[in-house]
């Protein structure tokens, strides 16, 4: 059977007693009944007529809108008690004359299944066609320990409690569709001899019946597929992984995906660490082309500068787009940009920087901020993810002496890309040396002050207010005009320009009591903590309209 004649029937009684007007009520913008006769509509591989059966006027006008064939049914398989086979038996033998057509193949859809894609309902036609069958049902597995009641006592329906995946495959069927040969289509049956379940993926085989199912579509179906940009290596470090993460964290209703370019497997590493449905760019395809593969309905960009060309080929495809931190051209075509980091010049319609937007990740949303106290007692040496230039190390060489006649603890946080971990152990085993902590809050708040270079960190040291000393890692970073002197901060500008007896003169002037009180007042004057909320507002409000 090369090219079978399919007819669909949707049958949309106007009398719903669980939902009144059920088949006519507006999910997500639209009547219930769109949803079977857009399904109908949208199978591709298969010619099909598609017809509505009702009693009710406004379903049948309403349906015809929606470019469905309509069949007024009788009043007699209208009632409450109807089951479905005489109703389809009736409209099949109608329509076929109204046709004249002898088709093929009947199937029922149901309109209380809006999540049923047409994808499902072709590969159900081509196994009912592969296999020779006479009738297949949806259906979705449905395996659990069951009991049933019997003369007013409850008895276990198995035979040996096992674990779910233990037992024996049962299946119920869905709303979702009945496929059969016509020659099955009788008043009191359309079930054939051979007959298959299609299991059908958990949210397509849900079924409205009551208010609770119809809130679960309806969130299904706002619900977005959101696909995170994002780089992250040893170049540049990991503060972009961390900003995004901290944005996933805040969206519940979406369905999110991380994709990283083909030079950030630090990236993938980490953010498949923390369980996170991450992809990475395939080679052979551009990273917009591997964006687009997901077909998001929003792009969040972290990855630096984006180019013109970049945005546009992800909004000529229907897609939102979010830029952190973007200096680059495409900045000018995305529907909104964030940029917390770097100061712009001009005022643009959905652009919003400074330090209010900067996103705190919780660990330090939740920490108390710094009492300063008389005398250092922790030096805190963290230069992020990666440091490329390998401060840690000249800093640490730098300032262990003074350390070591003040008796201030020395603590060095080396990121999971830090390449001279081996190195720092052999030369200082008197300093506590750690890689990759999993929460750095704690230890900043315990230290009195910090060395760091002048990205996230930054920010993160003076949401609590620790007395910190920068040093930029690049050029980019001497940009950053948020490690400022009116921030509280020390700032020495580029690292390979700074010679190490400024490096120390830095410290000297940081041990004061006076120095550190004053620079903890202006880094806590900044109100760091709020970034979040405002950031998420500005998304979600873009996401929902």
């Amino acid at each position: 059977m090369k090219n079978p004649k399919i007819l669909v029937i949707i049958p949309a009684r106007g009398g719903s007693k669980g939902i009144p007007r059920k088949n006519l009520r507006s999910l997500n913008g639209k009547p219930l009944i769109y949803y079977s006769i857009k399904n109908a509509l949208s199978v591709e591989t298969y010619a099909i007529d598609c017809y509505v059966s009702s009693e009710d006027d406004e379903i049948l006008a309403i349906s015809n809108k929606f470019n469905a064939k309509i069949f007024r049914r009788d009043s007699q398989n209208s009632v409450d008690k109807t089951t479905l086979d005489p109703v389809i038996h009736e409209a099949y033998e109608a329509i076929k004359v109204i046709e004249k057509k002898d088709y093929d193949i009947v199937i029922t859809l149901q309109p209380t299944s809006p999540l049923l894609s047409p994808k499902s309902i072709e590969n159900a036609i081509d196994t009912l066609l592969e296999k020779e069958l006479d009738t297949i049902i949806s259906g979705t597995w449905d395996s659990h320990l069951s009991w049933i009641k019997k003369e007013g006592k409850f008895l276990p329906n198995y035979k040996k409690r096992l674990n779910r995946q233990e037992l024996p495959e049962i299946y119920r069927e869905t709303g979702g569709f009945l496929i059969t040969r016509t020659e099955f289509v009788q008043p009191n049956s359309r079930l054939g001899g051979s007959i298959e379940i299609f299991p059908l993926k958990q949210k397509e085989a849900i079924d409205i019946d009551n208010y609770e199912d119809w809130s679960l579509c309806e969130y299904y179906l706002k619900r977005k597929r959101i696909v995170f940009a994002v780089s992250g290596n040893r170049e540049i470090g990991l503060g972009h992984v961390y900003n995004t993460l901290s944005i996933a964290n805040e969206i519940l209703n979406h369905e999110i995906i991380f994709l990283v370019d083909k030079t950030s497997e630090l990236a993938f590493t980490k953010i498949k660490e923390l369980n996170h449905n991450v992809h990475i760019q395939q080679s052979k395809n551009t990273f917009t082309e591997s964006i687009l593969e997901f077909r998001p309905d929003v792009v969040i960009n972290d990855r630096l500068d984006t180019t013109e060309g970049e945005i546009l080929a992800l909004k000529n495809h229907g897609c939102l787009v979010i830029n952190f931190e973007d200096l680059g051209s495409g900045s000018r075509k995305a529907d909104l940009v964030i940029n917390a980091m770097y100061p712009e010049e001009n005022f643009m319609l959905g652009h919003f920087f400074g330090t209010k937007y900067f996103i705190l990740r919780d660990e330090f949303i939740f920490t108390p901020v710094k009492t300063v106290i008389n005398k250092v007692r922790t030096l805190l040496i963290s230069f992020g993810g990666v440091d490329p230039n390998n401060y840690t190390a000249r800093v640490l060489k730098i300032v262990k002496p003074i350390c070591d006649e003040l008796k201030i603890k020395i603590v060095v946080i080396a990121g999971m890309g830090y390449k001279n971990m081996e190195d720092l152990l052999a030369i200082y085993n008197d300093v506590k040396i750690l890689k990759n902590v999993s929460s750095i809050s704690e230890q900043m708040s315990t230290a009195d002050v910090v060395f760091t270079s002048a990205g996230r960190t930054t920010f993160e040291v003076a949401a609590i207010g620790v007395p910190t000393i920068v040093l930029c890692q690049n050029e980019r970073e001497t940009t950053h005009f948020f490690a400022s002197e009116e921030n509280g901060f020390y700032n020495l500008g580029l690292g390979s320009e700074v010679s190490d007896a400024d490096i120390k003169a830095a410290f000297e002037k940081t041990l004061p009591l006076e120095t550190r009180l004053a620079m903890n007042q202006r880094m806590l004057e900044s109100s760091l903590r709020n970034g979040k909320k405002r950031v998420m507002k500005l998304i979600n409000g873009l996401i929902n309209e």
